[in-house]
């Protein structure tokens, strides 16, 4: 396994530091950072206090202990008809973003092109460049952000080996239809490219279907999957991820991540691993309390004047402030907790084409209804 010792100048401060940190300070509702303001279920949260009481609180396998791999091989048949080798081909992770880092890291080697999907998660940015690869974005404009297939298409080089996918797609709330994908998958068979696709928000979405790029004829050998616990059980501190597909790929990642985290969390994976055995009636009404919540917030903010782009996945909202007479959603963003008292995020940050992203701004809906009713009122401050 190679290793790398890329520079990584110029990240700065990730914006969700940044705004949190605003938050704080000015006692703003936090619509910025997507993390629910109420937990997962108590259920997942006692198997983890029994683990704890039980003596599992020593190292866990750097894969992951055997009942969490074999629950992400069961749900990746159960909900896909994937079938996975728990043992050789599923590894768990400190969060998705180790999964990623560790991804990128063991398999783009310097000089190497990715394809990523703009605007993207802004770690993307930070791992593509430690390992000395050089992001082609392809970029989701709005008002629909649907992937512009001959735009995709044009970004391949000789020098591109990877696709870095993300469906449900964060920030625009995106979820990559069937024709989209195979798309995808057609461009990645024809160059022979890996793609290492995010599908944190699987099980988050609003009528349309989540379809894991790897489930196409031809994909499952060239796809590393990743996923978390921490948005679908509304337990993102815990930081329990994974990522699956075929052994070669997953033992490129491991060979990173032994040296990132070795293994975190062990009492809180058998944990997971229950979670993910949930009935269907579980998922289910979990999208619909999301969805309440997102159509909450999305006519709210079109109430008080801005463009909305109602997402079909995640839990984020993005809107135009055009309509509301501003033009630079990072000023937006920065004066809006002295404003109102809200916090939200800019787009931008998530570009390499600014202009594109400018006039955005994201909004999370993880939050109790009341919450999001208070920060409504509050932003009704910009129309005085």
């Amino acid at each position: 396994m190679k290793t790398t010792s890329a520079r990584i100048d110029g990240l700065g401060t990730t914006i969700f530091a940044e705004m949190s940190a605003l938050a704080l300070r000015t006692g703003s509702i936090n619509l910025g950072q997507g993390f629910p303001d109420t937990d997962g279920p108590t259920s997942i949260i006692d198997a983890a206090a029994d683990a704890m009481r039980s003596g599992r609180n020593q190292y866990a396998p750097g894969i992951g202990v055997p009942e969490l791999r074999q629950a992400i091989a069961s749900h990746q048949q159960r909900f896909y008809g994937l079938t996975v080798d728990p043992d050789t081909e599923v590894a768990v992770t400190t969060g998705a973003t180790e999964a990623i880092a560790s991804a990128i890291l063991g398999l783009v080697d310097p000089g190497d092109e990715v394809i990523v999907l703009e605007p993207y998660y802004d770690s993307y940015v930070a791992v593509i460049q430690m390992a000395g690869g050089v992001r082609k974005p392809v970029t989701l404009r709005a008002p629909d952000f649907r992937l512009p297939i001959d735009e995709l298409r044009a970004a391949v080089s000789q020098r591109t080996t990877a696709i870095l996918l993300n469906t449900p797609h964060n920030p625009t709330g995106t979820v990559l239809t069937r024709d989209e994908l195979e798309a995808v998958a057609a461009v990645a068979q024809e160059h022979d490219l890996v793609v290492i696709s995010d599908e944190v928000y699987e099980h988050l979405t609003f009528g349309v279907p989540h379809i894991p790029i790897a489930t196409l004829p031809g994909m499952h050998e060239r796809t590393l999957t990743i996923s978390s616990g921490g948005k679908s059980f509304s337990l993102t501190g815990w930081k329990i991820g994974w990522a699956t597909g075929p052994a070669a790929l997953v033992s490129a990642m491991i060979g990173v991540k032994q040296f990132l985290t070795y293994t975190s969390g062990s009492p809180l994976q058998p944990a997971i691993a229950e979670a993910l055995g949930f009935e269907d009636e579980y998922f289910s009404a979990f999208v619909a309390q999301m969805q309440t919540q997102r159509d909450l917030l999305c006519s709210g903010l079109a109430d008080l004047g801005f463009d909305v782009f109602v997402p079909e996945g995640t839990y984020f909202a993005t809107t135009d402030i055009r309509p509301l007479g501003f033009t630079d959603g990072m000023e937006f963003c920065r004066a809006l907790p002295e404003v109102a008292g809200v916090v939200a995020i800019p787009h931008q940050v998530f570009y390499d084409d600014v202009e594109a992203g400018a006039p955005l701004v994201r909004w999370a809906f993880c939050k109790k209804p009341e919450v999001i009713a208070e920060a409504l009122d509050r932003l009704t401050k910009l129309k005085r």
